[in-house]
């Protein structure tokens, strides 16, 4: 009977031993499947962000960075989302619309022209879409004085919905009635609006002399074919208005122009490039070969040359030159011209 609770008490500490044993045991099997679960779990969440952000956030390797993109009014979320993606601008139509959704913007997106300066990921599209930042800003444009509208044309190419084509079939008809003046265009701009903004600023500008116009002897189309001329030949206000006096009197004598201008416009050639075979050509331009005005300008004239062709300084010169200082001289009779250009020209 001695023994029993001796043998009792050593069999409790052996189970008690066993269970601490059992338990450290158990301790570490948790612990070792716990980190295990912990990495599948850290792998499984950081291969989907990775996969959500290389293939909806970030922005696309092609972005269009400065270039416009459009989008047409009334189309649904998916319609844009899908615009979105075809023009490279996000990785996924899908993404957008979730992002668009989630700042329950989806009933608000604003249609129209965009630029994007820089690539952006898709919340920052869904922002600037959700709230109409178009980002576009106007570019400066000058046009110079006595400019042809092929020049023009060339000088508006920046504007990415301009077309030369379209553009010169509609300004050629009005050439010399586009005021040369700095404009300012948005990117979008299309010729259509270039050519309409360039008209109203003439329109304003003869508005201002319309008394001076009513009162002249001549039409506002010769007036305007006059300055173009002008516009070439002088190079001051002062020798615009002599100019113009030389040449109106060469109009009404019935004399030839003579003038040099009209074949820049032509033939692109300058005075000293010219040819025997060029003064005589049958162009409507060759002022040697045809009385009076040019069919059209031959460029857009300032409104100083304007001015100069409304209010010419008629002393009775029928000849000039100008010398190498930029000089202009005049004659009245044709042995005066020789002699000066014996004098100035040394011819």
């Amino acid at each position: 009977m001695s023994d029993e609770p001796l043998k009792f008490s050593q069999r409790l500490e052996v189970l008690f031993e066993a269970a601490q044993i059992r338990f450290v045991q158990v301790g570490v099997l948790w612990r070792k499947h716990t980190n295990r679960r912990t990495i599948i779990a850290v792998l499984i969440i950081g291969t989907a962000a990775l996969f959500s952000y290389w293939y909806g956030i970030r922005p696309p390797s092609t972005f269009p960075s400065g270039e416009l993109v459009s989008i047409p009014s009334g189309q649904s979320l998916a319609t844009i989302a899908s615009t979105l993606e075809s023009d490279h601008v996000i990785q996924s139509a899908f993404a957008f619309g979730m992002v668009v959704r989630m700042l329950h913007e989806d009933k608000a997106l604003h249609a129209g022209d965009y630029i994007f300066k820089e690539p952006l990921n898709v919340f920052e599209i869904a922002q600037r879409v959700s709230h109409g930042s178009y980002g576009l800003e106007p570019a400066r444009f000058r046009i110079p004085d006595g400019a042809t509208t092929a020049q023009m044309a060339d000088i508006f190419m920046p504007l990415q919905r301009f077309n030369k084509d379209d553009f010169l079939s509609k300004a050629k008809p009005q050439e010399g009635y586009l005021f040369p003046d700095t404009y300012f265009f948005l990117p979008n701009a299309t010729a259509d609006s270039v050519i309409s903004a360039m008209r109203s600023n003439f329109d304003s500008r003869i508005a201002s002399v319309t008394p001076e116009i009513a009162s002249s002897s001549h039409s506002l189309a010769d007036i305007i074919t006059m300055a173009s001329i002008v516009e070439r030949e002088a190079w001051d206000s002062h020798d615009r208005h002599m100019i113009a006096g030389v040449l109106w009197r060469r109009l009404k004598i019935g004399m030839l122009l003579q003038t040099d201008a009209t074949f820049l416009y032509t033939i692109g050639k300058g005075s000293f490039q010219l040819t025997i075979a060029d003064l005589k050509s049958s162009s409507p331009y060759n002022t040697y070969v045809h009385k009076g005005l040019p069919p059209t300008p031959i460029g857009s004239p300032s409104f100083d040359s304007i001015d100069a062709a409304l209010e010419p300084i008629d002393q009775g010169y029928l000849y000039y030159l100008a010398d190498s200082n930029g000089v202009t001289h005049y004659a009245k009779t044709y042995a005066q011209q020789l002699a000066n250009e014996r004098l100035y020209l040394g011819k």
